[in-house]
């Protein structure tokens, strides 16, 4: 497929602000998150003359499928039903947002036009049309919602650094950063209930006959110290996770011996850790002040202090580990 690929470069290295001003000035919706809003511009923007509409990615071939996943930067790989779904998955809803557990809360006729979209079997209870659809999401794993990291970072290999032109207001802004304080912060360190536990494990330990099952279920029996770790490192970075925080997580995961060698294993353990961060209230920016959780705080109740020693002397441990990795 012939693609600007200028603009296509500057798409996927752009950040929120600058996909916002773009999304403005094009005319386009500017609400959504930054992968939302970068799907939606590639869309309209770099794939304009195509039809993705449910029906044209329907009608496309798998050698158009595997090309127009590439462009997007999402995974290409799969058979054809799989890149169908993928690719119908990524234009039309937030990978943040459309998760196995917000299934639960989905009403049966929004269930009933998912497995449409995604080509699966229509009729059962709405207890077996969410299996269906959340058995389709776990398979997608990480493909679908966020470019590859490389595409973020460096954007394309093949585009002259000189040739592209930049998005900037006239004159240069300084970028400022403002961080949101809640009048009550959270407390990341707050154990998840027990049925989330149990559905972030059931997440993780799904066996799907390959050689790094027996991994899996290693490290679904740490499930409660991989809350523990993510609780902490949300806690450091002011309630955000992203990549930056998941590259940490993994560090530290390599650090302690887990078994993460495998990609299978490391990307469905960064989509439980990533369920687990969005269950405790994480975003993708730093939203309250660095350590900011009730158990820091002065109004402490004094009956708690002894509590509070033990868990200030963990998050001191972790985070020794976390300036030791950096």
């Amino acid at each position: 497929m012939s693609v600007d690929r200028v603009l296509l470069d500057q798409l996927y290295r752009a950040r929120l602000m600058e996909l916002r001003e773009r999304a403005e000035a094009a005319g386009f919706p500017k609400n959504g998150s930054v992968e939302v809003l970068r799907a939606r511009l590639i869309h309209n923007q770099v794939m304009g003359e195509h039809d993705l509409s449910w029906e044209g990615i329907q009608a496309m071939s798998h050698q158009e499928l595997g090309e127009t996943l590439k462009i997007f930067g999402i995974k290409s790989s799969g058979s054809h039903k799989e890149r169908r779904q993928r690719l119908w998955l990524h234009l039309n809803h937030d990978s943040r947002r459309l998760t196995v557990e917000n299934l639960a809360e989905m009403e049966r006729d929004k269930l009933h036009a998912l497995c449409r979209k995604l080509e699966l079997q229509l009729t059962g209870t709405r207890t077996v049309l969410m299996g269906r659809v959340a058995g389709v999401l776990a398979s997608q794993g990480r493909g679908w919602g966020q470019i590859k990291r490389s595409l973020r970072r460096n954007g394309l290999p093949d585009v002259q650094s000189q040739s592209v032109e930049t998005f900037e207001p006239t004159e240069p802004k300084e970028e400022v950063i403002v961080i949101e304080v809640p009048e009550t912060p959270i407390d990341f360190l707050e154990p998840l209930s027990q049925h989330q536990m149990e559905d972030a494990a059931d997440l993780l330990s799904s066996i799907d006959g390959k050689s790094d099952d027996s991994a899996l279920q290693t490290l679904t029996g740490m499930i409660r110290d991989i809350e523990r770790m993510i609780g902490t490192i949300l806690n450091s970075h002011g309630g955000r996770w992203s990549e930056q925080e998941e590259e940490l997580f993994l560090r530290i995961a390599v650090r302690r011996g887990w078994p993460v060698d495998y990609e299978t294993v490391s990307t469905r353990l960064l989509l439980v850790a990533g369920r687990i961060a969005e269950a405790k209230g994480s975003r993708d920016f730093a939203f309250q002040e660095v350590g900011a959780t009730p158990v820091s705080a002065s109004k402490a109740a004094a009956g708690d202090s002894d509590a509070i020693a033990r868990i200030r002397a963990k998050m001191t441990e972790a985070e020794q580990i976390i300036a030791g990795l950096r």
